[in-house]
């Protein structure tokens, strides 16, 4: 059973997944800012030119269209900065276990020298650098 949350926890928290919900997330709130701007400014002014609004919009009626879109801009604002700071807590939990995952890692031995005389690189078995011809211990 631990092995399988453990895996359902991989899939959960790779990069594709979090991206594509963080997306739609992000595409449903900006949906509601495109959709204050179209129904508070340009609806109203396409009304006024086509004269589909007889009299003029008066002032309550502007204020609230620009209240509106103002309130649609500052959930779309909170709703980033919200997601901003889940995806921020998921990097972290990311890194932290992909540092213990990599903590008891050994570092490959070396395949490779430098030749003290020449000073190229040289296989670590060589007996001889096959740049200067140079005898190595």
């Amino acid at each position: 059973m631990k092995k399988f949350l453990n895996e359902f926890k991989e899939f959960a928290l790779k990069g594709n997944i979090m991206d594509l919900a963080i997306g739609m997330i992000i595409g449903t709130a900006f949906t509601t800012v495109v959709t204050a701007l179209t129904s508070n400014f340009i609806q109203p002014i396409l009304d006024f030119v086509t004269r589909a609004h007889k009299d003029l919009y008066t002032w309550a009626e502007i204020a609230a269209f620009i209240s509106a879109f103002i309130s649609a801009v500052i959930n779309f604002i909170i709703i980033a900065f919200v997601l901003f700071l889940i995806m921020r807590f998921f990097n972290r939990i990311n890194d932290a276990s992909e540092k213990r995952k990599h903590k008891n890692d050994v570092p490959a031995a070396p395949t490779t020298k430098v030749c003290p005389f020449c000073k190229s690189e040289i296989s670590i078995d060589a007996t001889r650098c096959p740049h200067c011809t140079s005898e190595l211990k």
